[in-house]
């Protein structure tokens, strides 16, 4: 049983299940996402009859014969869940995520809840919001909000200037291209620029083609899979080509590596070895070690593929099975929830890799990937259509 309310493209939409069926109901009109409107909603049900009015405009689910009674035994979650494996998959129509915006005066069978630090059971990443111009971080980098008379205006540290402290001094004077980040480099009083995948040169403005990717240090390519609700993920398969020097480095995060809850499929090295790290749920990380020989960071080609088969799991290394376990014979869990998300070389711009992987991997990937085909699919991923940064065309002497 669950009862749930939640935001959908847009709309809020009410969930429940009292046992026999999912009954949904969603808002005539959208909310409006411009961060300064506040709406009220109201919702529920009596019996197996279900309500939402948002702003005074009402929407009711007449009841049909069956159960009328809401059993939950959980704690009551408010703009998030503690973990998403909590979540009734029929409760929400996407995959779920957390709120993002600001609620007040929560009201529960005519009472009111205190969301204040002490009064809650738990929770986390929650800041204040006031309701004034200031809200919530309005001022970027530790930038200090003031309310005015037209709004707010922000007092910035030294090293950052702009309305909202957005901007680093160093890249106040900048020449990125309009394919470019400007990354500031305080140490030497600069900066660099990051290109978007297409696009190379000091200021990004030499467009490029690649069927190779050179990863150059700051560099990702993050991969969005068209396919992934038709993919069985009880069998999912990874591989690709890869060529380095490096000891060290990520080169595959098959997942959304947006909390430690996420399932992922991991590949890269560590002091030379391969290693693929598999998590089916629950933080249950498993890494399977290879280390017969140090052959991945001699320079040269090698062809790696990865297949999941509920727990089980083989690797390929130049075609050769160099490893086969069983990663959890009770088979508690046996889907690759990733998300339909696809990191190569490293996680997004000041995401460093060894936190997001909690350890696992060191550092971002340097070198070449090239020929990435997941599942049994009959063409290569295109990685010049995907999204990332500081890719280079690494066809040059191949």
């Amino acid at each position: 049983d669950f009862l749930c309310i939640s935001l959908v493209n847009g709309f809020t939409q009410l969930r429940y299940n009292l046992g026999d069926r999912t009954i949904i109901l969603q808002a005539l009109q959208k909310v409006h996402a411009n961060g300064n409107t506040w709406h009220s909603l109201n919702a529920g049900r009596v019996g197996n009859e279900g309500y939402l009015d948002l702003d005074g405009i009402n929407v009711t689910r007449n009841a049909s014969p069956g159960m009328n009674a809401l059993d939950t035994h959980t704690d009551f979650f408010v703009g998030g869940v503690s973990s998403l494996n909590l979540v009734n998959p029929t409760a929400i129509e996407n995959e779920p995520t957390g709120f993002t915006g600001c609620i007040r005066e929560i009201v529960i069978n005519n009472r009111e809840l205190n969301l204040t630090v002490t009064d809650p059971k738990g929770g986390a990443n929650i800041g204040d919001c006031d309701g004034t111009d200031c809200g919530y971080t309005v001022c970027k980098n530790n930038g200090t909000c003031q309310v005015e008379n037209t709004g707010f205006s922000c007092s910035c540290p030294r090293e950052w200037t702009g309305t909202t402290c957005e901007q680093s001094i160093y890249c106040s004077q900048n020449m990125c291209g309009s394919h470019a980040l400007c990354i500031p480099q305080p140490a030497s009083f600069s900066y660099t620029c990051a290109c978007t995948l297409g696009w190379t040169g000091k200021y990004c403005n030499n467009k490029i083609k690649f069927y190779i990717a050179e990863f150059v240090g700051n560099s990702y390519i993050k991969y969005t899979d068209p396919f992934y609700g038709k993919r069985d993920l009880q069998y999912s398969r990874l591989s690709l080509n890869f060529t380095t020097n490096q000891t060290e480095g990520l080169i595959a995060w098959m997942g959304k590596s947006e909390d430690e809850d996420n399932d992922f499929l991991a590949i890269g090295l560590t002091n030379g070895t391969l290693k693929v790290v598999i998590n089916l749920g629950e933080r249950i990380s498993v890494p399977l070690m290879h280390s017969k020989y140090f052959t991945c960071s001699d320079g040269r080609w090698h062809f790696i593929t990865v297949v999941q088969n509920q727990t089980c799991i083989k690797v390929y290394l130049d075609e050769e099975l160099i490893l086969f376990e069983d990663i959890d014979p009770q088979r508690k869990y046996t889907a690759l929830n990733y998300g339909g998300i696809c990191y190569f070389g490293g996680f997004e711009i000041g995401r460093q890799v060894n936190i997001v992987t909690t350890g696992l991997f060191q550092k971002e990937f340097f070198g070449k990937i090239k020929d990435v085909v997941l599942f049994q699919d009959s063409k290569k991923i295109q990685l010049m259509k995907a999204e990332g940064y500081n890719i280079h065309d690494g066809n040059s002497g191949n």
